[in-house]
């Protein structure tokens, strides 16, 4: 045994599990199980303990060196774990040096949480990578951190404050990937619209998109990750407008659809303006799908609130939905504000990922019969310029391979993936596939 990572939460972590088994193993660490943690929610926390606890009953000898934003906002609880060697915060799980200890000295008892104060950390430093193992598309991170203090958010106290990569290193990085292969490029961080405010110029996430795509005309694809649409800059609005190669999915951090609550979570925006949004975005690019985080339950949320939420589903024109039942964080200001029954909440969570479905059967519907570029992630299985999964034969496309995009026909859909056929088939059915 080598190295082998478990990564749990976002895209952030997952480009960054990248990094650490790189520094790992050019470290000379070897026999070991590297854990990159998530904190958005409790359920998330008690995931990577089972996890842990698994790790160790399968690999005895095994080393397990947990991290990530859990680790760094709550390294006591991941230290008193039997199971656990070492813990690292989200900055020293980055640095070769960490690894090169362990591989050089072992782990010491008496130093077994490396985690530092993650709000002093004031810069992001740009970790050029080869590409992620196994995929098709290459997350590069522009940014780190979030300045905003939403009442039910952990994550700023695990990532720190906002810190952007300059984007001369982005660009360079973004090079790199394509010289290696890859279609598909998406920009990840915690608040990737905050992008440049710490930066010299103050460039925007707008300027960050026109640049790459200037100078990098070789890639295919420029994917963003989720973003915060009432700091959407005109540059962004412009490059949505002009530029084909920015994919046509935005994945909202809407987290509501009713006014109190938002100003109870402290949001930034109201539902008018994620409509707005939406209805400006769609009419500069019609092919525009949108995604969304909501969160169902949130502390106060009335009946009447809720259905808000129901609502701006369809009045936002929303696809691709991540439903979150609330999950108090001990330390958050929502934590201590009246909780609903756990029971509600979990009904509202499903009634918000039925309408969810709904829409997204919807999207699928209206997706037969049309010719669309799907990027190969692996046989049999690929995703169009709007994030939709499609499901192919393998045998029908033999010349396809991961990260190649190939010209296919919808012909259908099984309620969850496009189902596509060869250009030759006939002409495409209007009713949807089956499983």
């Amino acid at each position: 045994m080598s190295i082998d990572v478990m990564t749990f939460g976002c895209r952030l972590n997952a480009y960054e599990s990248e990094v650490m088994k790189r520094e790992a193993e050019e470290a000379g660490l070897d026999n070991a199980i590297l854990i990159n943690t998530c904190a958005v929610t409790s359920e998330a926390v008690r995931q990577a303990r089972q996890s842990i606890r698994k790790a160790r009953r399968d690999n005895p000898g095994a080393r397990i060196i947990v991290t990530g934003c859990a680790a760094q906002t709550e390294a006591e609880t991941f230290a008193g774990m039997e199971e656990v060697d070492l813990v690292l915060g989200n900055t020293e799980k980055l640095e070769r040096a960490s690894y090169e200890r362990v591989a050089a000295f072992g782990i010491d008892e008496t130093e077994k949480v490396r985690v530092n104060d993650i709000m002093s950390v004031r810069e992001t430093a740009a970790h050029l990578i080869d590409g992620l193992e196994g995929r098709a598309r290459a997350f590069v991170q522009v940014q780190n951190g979030c300045d905003h203090r939403c009442t039910f958010c952990i994550i700023p106290y695990g990532r720190g404050n906002s810190r952007s990569v300059p984007m001369g290193a982005v660009v360079e990085q973004i090079a790199r990937l394509v010289d290696n292969g890859y279609r598909e490029i998406v920009l990840t961080g915690v608040d990737i619209t905050s992008y440049g405010a710490d930066l010299p110029g103050t460039p925007s996430l707008g300027d960050l998109t026109l640049k790459i795509l200037k100078h990098v005309p070789a890639l295919d694809r420029l994917r963003l990750s989720s973003i915060d649409s009432i700091e959407a800059d005109p540059a962004l609005m412009r490059a949505i407008a002009e530029e084909a190669r920015l994919m046509p999915h935005l994945h909202l951090s809407l987290q509501s659809g009713d006014d109190m609550i938002l100003k109870r979570m402290k949001r930034r925006h109201l539902r008018a303006d994620t409509i707005r949004f939406c209805e400006e975005v769609r009419a500069l690019r019609p092919d525009v799908v949108f995604g969304a985080d909501i969160i169902a339950g949130f502390p106060t949320e009335t009946e009447a609130m809720f259905a808000n939420s129901l609502a701006i589903v369809d009045e936002c024109g929303l696809t691709h939905l991540h439903v979150f039942p609330f999950s108090p964080r001990p330390g958050t200001p929502a934590a201590r504000m009246p909780q609903l029954d756990r029971a509600l909440v979990k009904e509202r969570a499903a009634r918000l990922r039925d309408k969810g479905q709904a829409a997204l059967e919807a999207h699928l519907a209206g997706e037969v019969g049309h010719v669309r570029d799907v990027l190969i992630e692996r046989e049999g299985l690929g995703r169009t310029a709007q994030f939709t999964q499609v499901e192919y034969r393998p045998e029908a496309f033999a010349d396809a391979g991961a990260g190649d995009l190939v010209a296919m026909r919808i012909g259908g859909h099984t309620g969850r993936h496009l189902m596509a056929e060869p250009l030759s088939q006939p002409a495409a059915r209007t009713g949807g596939m089956t499983a």
